[in-house]
């Protein structure tokens, strides 16, 4: 992917498609833009040299996975995995399937999705709607997935009989089990906190969370887990349920999962009001900024013992970096995708590698004013930019030769 094609791409997307398909209904172009995916998933000679960019730099080894870039998808796009195999071809680094349940539910009352531009979110009311764990693994064992970093999102089914902790515990084990020895899982995530599941108890406490993860622990699943943190949560509470997680095993944790609160900040009074009668939580924006402080507080916690994915409103090459800067290894989206098009994945890992790059040199800036005092800290600060032009310079002249713009 180049930055012409990059641009071009997302003024056809802002100025074409996205009008058009916004004032349809949000579950029909979800919908259709998932069988049109899939149609698309044996065509990555077509998707990858428009979407995807590639860069050594980006590779990550995480919990013993490794990431070709550090984007993926989160949960709650490709809910049935119809779009497993495409995904990668687009330019994520992972992507995630589900959430997946042991039964089949068709989903909440809708509508199911709601789309709020002026807050950079969607109302999401979908309720773990999945077509069950057995006809997603059949459909994913017929798929070419060697090569790709697929993970399942297990949720407890949201059906009437599933109606104890108890209950709930079994449910997730059967989802597990389906998955567990599958080739292509490389990893999956514990979703506790679903705010749209209609069970009065909840995993996120932390007595059932860790009966939850101690039952988990027994199946001997030898992919790490990543656990779905819920967005508003006390540091507290927080550290309760991720110390329960790590003395089980469980290194892995995304923050997080949407927001509940309707008096957000970051919500347009008006849009927020004409959703008020409607059921439901939000992604997006109003979810970054406790993300953000998430992420900053565990890692200062923890350290480096655990891994982090930065997840909730990323719209921009910056709002990924500001989530790794605060002390993400990786970072996931969906909504900044659907409001800004899907070369947001490539625009996104090519200024982390030019960072990552502009980092590396400023290390060795610093060590070399220690070590050579007679230069000044300006002449490194000219060699640093002059190195990064370089590279600038090399990587359009590959791009024109490649034909990719």
């Amino acid at each position: 992917m180049s930055k012409v094609t990059a641009k071009v791409f997302e003024i056809l997307y802002q100025n074409l498609f996205k009008p058009a398909a916004f004032v349809m209904d949000a579950e029909f172009i979800h919908d259709t833009i998932t069988r049109f995916g899939e149609v698309l998933e044996n065509f990555d000679f077509v998707l990858s040299p428009i979407f995807s960019y590639k860069n050594t730099k980006l590779k990550k080894k995480n919990l013993g996975i490794t990431f070709e870039n550090p984007i993926g998808l989160a949960a709650g796009f490709d809910y049935d995995g119809h779009l497993a195999q495409v995904l990668k071809h687009v330019g994520f680094g992972f992507n995630t399937i589900g959430t997946v349940t042991n039964l089949p539910y068709k989903g909440n009352e809708k509508p199911r999705l709601v789309r709020l531009p002026e807050s950079k979110s969607i109302l999401v009311n979908k309720g773990f709607k999945s077509e069950g764990a057995n006809l997603i693994a059949k459909r994913l064992d017929k798929k070419k997935l060697k090569g790709h970093t697929i993970g399942i999102s297990v949720g407890s089914s949201n059906v009437a009989q599933i109606d104890t902790i108890n209950k709930a515990i079994d449910d997730y084990l059967s989802t597990f089990n389906v998955f567990k020895n599958k080739p292509y899982v490389k990893y999956f995530e514990l979703n506790i906190s679903c705010p749209n599941a209609n069970m009065s108890e909840s995993f996120s406490d932390k007595k059932n969370f860790e009966k939850l993860v101690k039952a988990i622990t027994k199946l001997k699943i030898k992919q790490p887990i990543f656990v779905k943190m819920p967005n508003e949560i006390s540091f507290q509470k927080s550290d309760e349920l991720v110390s329960i997680a790590m003395k089980k095993g469980i290194y892995g944790f995304i923050f997080s999962n949407l927001v509940k609160k309707r008096d957000n900040s970051t919500f347009n009074k008006k849009e927020i009001k004409s959703v008020k009668s409607f059921k439901g939580n939000f992604s997006g924006r109003p979810c970054f900024e406790n993300s953000n402080k998430l992420i900053k507080h565990t890692r200062a916690k923890f350290g480096n013992d655990i891994v982090i994915v930065g997840c909730g409103g990323i719209f921009s090459p910056q709002d990924a970096m500001e989530k790794l800067k605060n002390g993400a290894d990786l970072v996931q989206l969906i909504t900044g995708m659907i409001y800004n098009g899907p070369q947001l994945i490539g625009q996104i890992c090519e200024k982390i590698a030019a960072f990552w790059v502009i980092n590396s040199i400023e290390i060795w800036v610093k060590i070399s004013i220690v070590a050579f005092p007679n230069f000044t800290q300006t002449t490194f600060w000219y060699l640093e930019m002059i190195w990064y032009n370089i590279n600038e310079v090399i990587f359009m002249k590959g791009a024109i030769l490649n034909g990719r713009c």
